[in-house]
């Protein structure tokens, strides 16, 4: 594909190159070599872009001159995502169920599904248009899928669980599994509590590998509009997150969490329950949260406070063995001053 044509595609503005370069496919700014188009977002990456081999980069409108051609964009890491989609096409499944596929009489499946080997969709369960269930599916009994849903191999529904159009379930996935809900009883056991409220996923929300979204005990548990859970995420029963949320790797969020709209929650992030996490809010790798956050905060460590004190309370930690041995100094002046 040339050059120019990828300019045109991706709305960006070629500079420093040929418009006949010849792009054959995408690599990282470190990796790529002769025919190939890479992106630098990041600062950290400046010299790599310098001393690319890359005969395309997207660099910012603003970025400084390299030698390679640049295509400046107002944000190159959404036009590389983009130009990944000129060069690769995920596999398409055609309409059709394979013959090893359970389906109850009861169940409603839409025009143009495809359901993959050793699928099982449950009595009373609805999946819209255009699904595909990869293989080893299962739906539960009255679960309500939307239109153009993607459920990749071993994912699950649970009964009575509601999603809506365009969610993808990647390997594992368990939608509306049971929460942790149980009583301790007089003789220290515990008695399960019957989870009686389905799991609620809106449009657009990917749940990746091995992530979970348990059900309430009552009530809902939801996760809004356009948010994405990455691989081992949990979230716990009778939580929410509210629209174009990221729960980033293992994050945990204990039951009746509420996180805002717009957050971003980093790797290892956990949450005590029955606490809310305000809009716009940032918190980062492996912090722990305990109480509530105001919106549009930037918040760090455990127990989680305001990033810019956690910056100092850290400097000041390194600092401690060197505090250590003044206070041992100073204590040893003063004995040496009594004698006196």
């Amino acid at each position: 594909m040339k050059l120019s044509q990828i300019a045109s595609a991706l709305d960006t503005r070629l500079e420093n190159g040929s418009p006949d370069t010849e792009i054959t496919g995408l690599n990282g700014i470190e990796q790529a070599g002769p025919g190939e188009l890479t992106f630098v977002s990041n600062p950290k990456y400046a010299a790599a872009a310098r001393s690319t081999k890359a005969s395309a980069v997207i660099v910012g409108e603003d970025s400084p001159a390299i030698p390679a051609a640049m295509l400046r964009a107002k944000d190159p890491y959404l036009a590389f995502a983009h130009a990944i989609e000129l060069f690769y096409q995920a596999p398409h499944y055609a309409p059709g169920f394979h013959p090893t596929v359970v389906v109850a009489k009861t169940a409603r499946i839409g025009d143009g599904a495809h359901i993959g080997p050793y699928c099982f969709v449950d009595e009373e369960a609805t999946i819209g248009r255009n699904a595909v269930l990869h293989s080893f599916v299962t739906v539960y009994r009255g679960a309500q899928i939307g239109d153009d849903f993607f459920a990749h191999a071993h994912a699950v529904v649970r009964e009575f669980c509601r999603i809506g159009h365009r969610v993808i379930l990647q390997n594992g996935a368990v939608i509306g599994g049971d929460g942790l809900g149980f009583a301790r009883q007089k003789d220290g056991t515990w008695y399960k509590m019957q989870q009686s409220g389905p799991a609620v996923l809106e449009d657009d929300v990917e749940v990746q590998a091995n992530a979970c979204v348990d059900r309430a005990t009552v009530g809902e548990t939801r996760i809004g509009r356009g948010s994405k859970l990455d691989d081992l995420v949990l979230v716990g029963h009778a939580s929410r997150v509210e629209a174009n949320t990221m729960l980033c790797g293992q994050v945990g969020l204990a039951g009746s969490t509420r996180i805002g709209a717009g957050c971003i929650l980093a790797g290892q992030v956990g949450t005590a329950g029955h606490l809310s996490v305000g809009d716009g809010t940032v918190v980062t790798a492996k912090s722990g949260i305990p109480s509530d956050i105001p919106p549009k905060s930037l918040y760090s460590g455990y127990p989680a406070i305001e990033n810019r004190q956690w910056l100092k309370n850290t400097a000041a930690l390194n600092r401690l063995p060197d505090l250590q041995r003044r206070v041992w100094e100073l204590e040893s002046e003063i004995e040496k001053l009594k004698k006196r």
